[in-house]
């Protein structure tokens, strides 16, 4: 017997089994059963997100993350996507690869009844030069030149560049 996934509709699955055609968020089979997808949890995603942000400031490629514990590089971007969960043991490995807490990976994470906190923020973090880009921005001293950059991204980027907070002498 073919057994149903409850992602979807369990009659329109258990009649799509028997048909022969699950509908794509019905599940995958394995033998002849049909099992639901998992998809990523939050955490898991944001966990992924933490290592990825720990790895760019350590100046690690996923390659060299996966050589020091012991995985392949297609892995660390699983574990980095939350597409893989990380294990106790190995989440403590790559902790101590990267020199950081084992609660740094899980900074963002709500507290127990709270709900999931906005994320962008840490997202765009993990974006290719993200990091870089900050850490040298963060090392311009001059308010001026630092407004006056900020106004030159946000100009690149097509966006509208603030000017009242650049004149008012935002400080950090």
């Amino acid at each position: 017997m073919i057994q149903p996934c409850y992602l979807y509709s369990r009659a329109i699955c258990v009649k799509a089994a028997i048909e022969g055609r699950a509908p794509s968020n019905c599940g995958v089979y394995v033998g002849n059963i049909l099992m639901a997808k998992r998809a990523p949890q939050p955490v898991d995603v944001l966990v992924g997100q933490n290592i990825r942000i720990c790895r760019l400031q350590k100046g690690l490629s996923q390659t060299e993350l996966g050589e020091r514990i012991g995985v392949t590089f297609q892995q660390i971007q699983k574990y980095e996507k939350g597409a893989n969960r990380v294990g106790a043991s190995r989440l403590t490995q790559i902790a101590g690869v990267l020199g950081v807490s084992l609660p740094t990976l899980f900074e963002g994470t709500p507290a127990a009844g709270q709900a999931m906190a906005d994320q962008s923020g840490r997202a765009l973090l993990t974006h290719p030069h993200s990091l870089r880009l900050l850490q040298a921005f963060d090392k311009i001293t001059s308010e001026s030149m630092r407004a006056a950059v900020l106004q030159m991204i946000e100009s690149i980027a097509g966006g509208r560049p603030r000017r009242a907070a650049a004149k008012a002498g935002h400080r950090r």
